[in-house]
């Protein structure tokens, strides 16, 4: 027996295809896997059983044959193909080879001829056999495995596949059910009814199903929202005002050609043009089709239709007299009349010649009293001769006023290179993408009232890159999907929204477009994916098998013309470069290519890249970093796990480690988080250990304490493993210092002992680095004990040699010189001396200038020079929140509420300490938390609310290590207030006598500068 990997069905050994799902029971082979995002038709015959009973062998092989044969021509007819058959099953696929922005619509419209078809025979075998055929259909769109169409491979597995087969499975008779991401891309061309959500093997909870009540024909998956506000189009609308005011004044024709992607707003554009016209011209127009038959002069139809007045139950008769009396008074008019009906298909037809005459009169005839406006959209799907209609059109009406507007994707180009070139009366415009303050104007104009982060906002703008649709779409997915909710009016987002998903819709949409690439073009821009959202022409060439790389600018060229990449500033002499349009281009074009090409070709970037960069590879060195980790990543999913994969790793790790060290060394701690932890993922040994090391460092930095005790545990583990005591011991250190701040059954005096034991044996064993990480881990713990003096002590050794330190170490022991005196009992005299001698110490830079901004604005606060301090306050404030220094974003709630304190402003130091400890609270530290809670206490009783006060010290009680003399002394001033403000004198009298008598072991006087 053999388990299927998609539904977990048992099936006998030979058997090619699960019995349950249709997944493919053999493996796919890496080096040809390609994902791609498609549409599963799956129809059974139910009853076949009984069929089988009614009728003798032979007749049920041709009964069985005739309905294969019908359904085949269906899928075939709307661009799929058949999959397989699997006993009375039918597998269909769109997608496969070539996909198509509408195939979950041609899989519908499918799946509903089918049902239509089988009436039809089923009339037939009742008639001859009294038995009919009865199927239910699955339809469902997703990422499939599919094997490399160019070695001629269709075979596709995956969830998708499983799901619209337990569809069918789930469906009645004659029904057809659609997965909830198919209906999501049809929405605006079906009509469903919800079906009780399906509990599907295989699946955590129930899948969501709509039964198909009914298809239009003429209708777009997913309909545009015109009615949307128009932003930023205004030259374009005045080009074509110019163009319909040429036409009218000069009575001639004029051809005006609107170029541009998919969802940049052409059709908007026009509908803006066309309102705006009003009743001042007679406007007329038609969609071309993406397929079908009878498709070439569809949009004319369309248009005559519409002048004529024509509506959907006239025949073709009714049609032909309609058309007569529209061209009532024009002379020729029977003749014109039957020349278009036969074009059209209403009457038999004529010379193509003599048709095209016909259609000039007919809109010569109805330009007569006033303009015709002539809209014909989705231009890049027209059949030859349709462009050719409209070329004839264009040069050769006379005496009207005829405005032809064109709307097309650059595609058009491609079918007719010379279009609109060398007219007197035409007009082409490239409709550009939306700069990113009006399409943040547009998502403001679509919400009205929108209350989510600005990380949301801005990964909406990164990602539609100035295309509204792709806007719309992306905030329609967060609305369906929930995340964005409608409460009292106004918008909310539920969640952190700064990683979005792309909607299936632009997926698809991007996916077909790169489709439809020729072979060269498509290796070229997937080679070009690899480098990122720029590339370089040499790194592209480098990336392409031997014999396209002549032609790889050349291609590049043709692409750039094909408004898919645009040329950029390179980033190494002598190499031009180029950008994608969209960022979403060039992932769908890396996506599209198998991962074992993905692993070599990121391993041959690197090569590329670190032979390029030269003497630059510091700067590059992360992009290196990434191309060897995705490589190593590719392999190793792939199951590869020999040297050459491992050695990948390795070097992956190498380079993250020093990149992220670099980080550090700016005080940039989110950026080497990120890289640390990717380090961490791929590194073994020693290497790993000193990033685990790392990456607690980093974390005490960033004020996550929790995780800094979780990772330096599993350093000192890895450090251990690989025989590294100096990284055992650094670890040890940040791992302590950590848990004083989270546990408070962790004592201070634990937290020194550790400390000072593992700086002695590092001072033994020579190593610098960390005696230097242990003497400012000492300096912190002396200052927490209380000794301001000891502390500055330390830190001014550290300083007396400043080329031993690096920039965020120097940063660290001056932001600590500033922090004791402030706190020490040195006058003002010396802490402007101490404050310059830290701010000498500081490598140029917003951290450091926000730390001595800080420092002002305290000694400011102490001189009672009320405005200066709540200014500088506001501009430490702008500057923090413009460079997001994390490791000062918190702490500096507590030094904003003294100064406001201070200058008696215990109002503003309320909000200032509940901020922080709100703060502290979400980041799950205990330490710093309850002494901030003892200060908050103390801004609520200068403000007489003293229920919360006393809310607040008991807390910072509960929070308060034992030998933390600040908390504790904190909390207890704040509870004497209360007790006071109680008539409780004796127990105030004692919680103050408490307090004293912790402070005056220590040297720390500024709970008295702060009025305590």
């Amino acid at each position: 027996m053999r388990t299927c990997p998609s539904c977990g069905e048992e099936n006998s050994d030979p058997a090619r295809f699960c019995q349950a799902c249709a997944t493919s029971l053999a493996p796919a082979e890496p080096s040809t896997e390609v994902r791609k995002v498609v549409t599963i038709v799956f129809a059974d015959v139910t009853g076949s059983t009984a069929l089988g009973e009614r009728l003798d062998p032979e007749t049920l092989r041709r009964v069985m044959g005739r309905y294969f044969d019908e359904m085949e021509a269906v899928i075939k007819r709307h661009g799929g193909v058949v999959e397989k058959f699997i006993g009375d099953a039918v597998m269909a696929v769109f997608g496969i080879p070539r996909l198509h922005e509408d195939d979950p619509v041609r899989a519908v419209r499918a799946a509903a001829e089918m049902q239509e078809v089988l009436s039809t025979l089923n009339l037939e075998l009742h008639a001859a056999h009294d038995v009919e055929i009865q199927v239910r259909i699955g339809v469902n769109s997703g990422e499939v495995v599919a094997g490399d169409p160019a070695t001629g491979q269709r075979l596709v597995t995956g969830d998708a596949v499983n799901v619209a087969a337990r569809l069918e499975q789930a469906g009645a008779p004659g029904t057809v059910l659609l997965g909830e991401t198919t209906y999501r891309l049809v929405k605006d061309a079906v009509e469903v009814e919800p079906v009780e959500p399906l509990s599907l093997k295989g699946k955590s909870g129930p899948v969501p199903a709509f039964r198909l009540v009914s298809i239009r024909h003429d209708a777009t998956g997913h309909e545009r929202h015109l009615d949307a506000p128009l932003v930023g189009r205004e030259k374009e609308l005045a080009r074509l005002w110019q163009a319909l005011d040429h036409a009218t004044s000069e009575r001639t024709s004029h051809l005006f050609t609107l170029l541009g992607p998919a969802g940049v707003g052409k059709s908007r554009l026009v509908n803006e043009f066309l309102r705006r016209i009003g009743g001042s011209a007679t406007v007329l127009g038609g969609r071309c089709l993406s397929y079908g038959d009878g498709i070439t002069y569809f949009p004319l139809s369309e248009a005559v239709q519409q002048a004529a007045g024509t509506d959907e139950v006239d025949d073709r008769a009714a049609v032909v007299r309609k058309l007569r009396v529209l061209l009532d008074g024009a002379e020729g008019a029977d003749r014109i009349a039957r020349l278009m009906g036969g074009l059209l298909g209403w009457s038999e037809p004529g010379e193509a010649d003599e048709a095209f005459w016909a259609v000039r009169k007919v809109f010569e005839h109805l330009a007569v009293e006033r303009p015709v406006v002539l809209v014909f959209d989705d231009m890049h799907w027209a059949e030859p001769t349709f462009l050719d209609l409209v070329e004839n059109l264009s040069d050769w009406t006379r005496d009207a006023a005829l405005m032809i507007v064109c709307v097309a994707r650059p595609e058009l180009l491609e079918l007719r290179s010379g279009w609109s070139g060398g007219k007197m009366n035409a007009t082409s415009v490239l409709l550009e993408p939306l700069s990113s303050e009006e399409a943040s104007s547009l998502i403001d104009h679509l919400l009205g009232r929108a209350a989510f982060p600005e990380a949301a906002r801005s990964r909406i703008l990164d990602a539609a890159e100035g295309n509204p649709l792709f806007v719309e779409e992306m905030l329609a997915m967060l609305i369906d999907e929930r995340l964005l909710r409608l409460e009292d009016g106004v918008w909310h987002g539920v969640d952190d929204l700064a990683h979005l998903a792309v909607p299936p819709t632009i997926q698809l949409l991007l996916a077909a477009r790169l489709d439809r690439l020729e072979a060269d073009e498509r290796a070229v821009i997937e080679r070009a994916a690899i480098e990122g959202s720029v590339f370089h022409i040499g790194a592209v060439t480098t990336l392409a098998p031997d014999a396209l790389r002549p032609r790889v600018r050349s291609q590049l060229l043709t692409l750039a013309r094909k408004e898919l990449i645009r040329p950029d500033r390179g980033e190494f002499a002598g190499e031009d470069a180029f950008r994608f349009r969209h960022l979403l281009i060039r992932d769908a074009a890396y996506q599209a290519m198998p991962k074992e090409q993905r692993a070599e070709l990121h391993e041959r970037s690197a090569s590329w890249l670190g032979s390029i960069a030269g003497e630059r590879l510091p700067e590059y060195e992360e992009i290196l970093a990434h191309h060897l980790e995705q490589a190593y990543r590719y392999r190793r999913d792939l199951g590869s796990d020999d040297e050459h994969t491992r050695g990948l790793a390795e070097e992956a790790g190498a380079r993250l480690l020093a990149s992220a060290e670099r980080a550090r060394r700016r005080g940039d701690f989110s950026a080497a988080r990120a890289l640390l932890e990717r380090c961490v993922d791929v590194a073994q040994g020693s290497r790993l250990a000193a990033a685990l090391t790392s990456l607690a460092a980093t974390l005490s930095e960033l004020t996550d304490f929790p995780g800094c005790v979780e990772v330096a545990e599993r350093a000192i583990e890895a450090a251990s493993a690989s025989g590294d005591r100096h990284l055992a011991l650094r670890a040890r250190m940040l791992g302590s210092e950590a848990r004083g701040q989270i546990d408070p059954s962790h004592a201070l005096a634990h937290s020194q002992r550790d400390i000072e034991d593992s700086l002695e044996e590092l001072d033994v064993l020579g190593d610098t680095e960390g005696v230097i990480a242990g003497r400012l881990a000492a300096a912190r713990m002396a200052f927490y004990g209380g000794d301001c003096r000891r502390t500055l002590e330390l830190e001014e050794e550290l300083l007396a040699h400043p080329e031993a330190l690096s920039d965020n170490d120097r940063l660290e022991a001056a932001t600590q010189i500033l922090v004791a005196a402030y706190f020490g009992s040195s006058p003002l005299s010396e802490l402007r001396r101490l404050g310059q001698l830290a701010r000498t110490a500081m490598a140029d830079g917003p951290f450091s200038e926000i730390r001595w901004l800080h420092h002002a604005a305290l000694l400011l606060s102490m001189e009672g020079r009320a405005d200066e301090t709540m200014a500088q306050l506001e501009h430490i404030d702008r500057l923090w929140r413009a460079v997001g220094d994390a490791s000062y974003g918190v702490a500096r709630y507590q030094g904003f509420g003294e100064a406001a304190r201070r200058l008696g402003r215990s109002d503003l130091a309320e909000q200032y300490f509940r901020q922080g400890v709100k703060e502290f609270d979400e980041l799950g530290e205990t330490g710093f938390n309850s002494y901030l809670l003892g200060l908050w206490a103390l801004a609520l009783c200068d403000l007489g609310r003293f229920d919360e006060a006393e809310s607040a010290t008991a807390r910072a009680r509960e929070l308060a290590a034992e030998d933390d003399f600040a908390s504790q002394g904190a909390w207890r001033l704040g509870a004497a207030l209360v007790a006071s403000a109680r008539g409780k004198h004796e127990r105030a009298t004692s919680l103050v006598d408490d307090a004293l008598g912790g402070w005056c072991e220590s040297d720390r006087l500024t709970a008295w500068r702060g009025g305590g």
